[in-house]
């Protein structure tokens, strides 16, 4: 069994199963540079002999632009003007999110031999795949603002200020619950399957294919209060304000975004915040309880 406590002796490193997630959290720190090692590693092993390499982080958002606009604007009509842009707007946080927490998932069983052999915080196999889709992230968002730039699009310069803020809590959102899962994975291995339909469902809870504001028009005030429950919205509504940056389709009549000031927005930041902080903390004290076993459950 692997033991998990700390001290040294003759220079070996032992770590502890019961440390306080501040003293985890410290050790994470001081392993910073194998984070970023791995995060690379991560990187290299997923493109590692594809023709296309990074190319295909770009066709992935851009099979599924395709595929909304024929539905939501060609067929059904969503009333959306510019749609693609509030698309991608969206799509990009949305991205990040879903394929942060799939690959960290299975971070932990997918480096067993690793874990069995070396001594290092565990917790950063999940932050290392969550790190490798920050890197696709950082990459699509600089195709789509390039894209903006050449077609001159009109973005608000108030509230894309917030994309940073709102990026951060993203990244520790799905780090959090990325660390939860890929411990809860060792033991139950249905959890990455549960997983991908647990995101197919909470992709349709989150306003990236529709308008936040047509959630009112739809059944009675707690249809529309499981969306702002969701913490992935105020992230993805900030994200569109900024770069979307529309509120309404005027010609038809139709609201699209909040027109909320930029304090509400800020206020509802802080949700995710809180939910990230809060999750962050029990993943990291959960972590640390079962990791022991983890040499005996692989």
């Amino acid at each position: 069994m692997a033991r998990t406590g700390a001290g040294t002796a003759r220079g070996a490193r032992v770590i502890r199963p019961r440390a306080s997630v501040a003293t985890r959290f410290r050790r994470i720190a001081e392993y910073h540079e194998l984070l970023v090692g791995m995060t690379r590693k991560e990187l290299k092993v997923k493109y590692k002999n594809s023709v296309l390499g990074f190319a295909w982080s770009l066709l992935n958002p851009l099979l599924y632009l395709v595929v909304y606009y024929i539905a939501f604007v060609k067929i059904l009509g969503s009333g959306i003007p510019e749609f693609p842009i509030y698309l991608l707007s969206g799509l990009l946080v949305w991205n990040l999110f879903s394929a942060g927490l799939g690959a960290a998932c299975g971070a932990v069983v997918g480096n067993a031999g690793l874990v069995k052999k070396v001594a290092f915080p565990r917790e950063i196999l999940p932050l290392a795949a969550v790190g490798s889709t920050v890197i696709t992230f950082c990459l699509q968002a600089t195709v789509l603002f390039a894209v903006l730039a050449i077609v001159q699009w009109s973005v608000s310069w108030t509230f894309l200020a917030l994309l940073p803020l709102a990026l951060v809590a993203l990244v520790l959102l799905t780090a959090s619950l990325g660390i939860l899962l890929s411990a809860v994975n060792v033991y139950l291995r249905d959890t990455q399957h549960f997983l991908e339909l647990a995101l197919l469902a909470w992709f349709w809870v989150t306003p990236v294919v529709y308008g936040f504001m047509t959630l009112g028009k739809r059944g009675h005030w707690w249809f529309t209060r499981v969306w702002e429950l969701n913490p992935v919205t105020p992230i993805v509504l900030i994200f569109q304000r900024g770069i979307y940056a529309r509120t309404d389709n005027k010609a038809l009549n139709i609201g699209i975004l909040p027109h909320w000031p930029f304090s509400i927005y800020l206020a509802y930041l802080g949700y995710s915040f809180a939910f990230g902080i809060v999750t962050f903390c029990v993943a990291v004290a959960v972590f640390g309880r079962s990791e022991a076993n983890f040499a005996e459950e692989l």
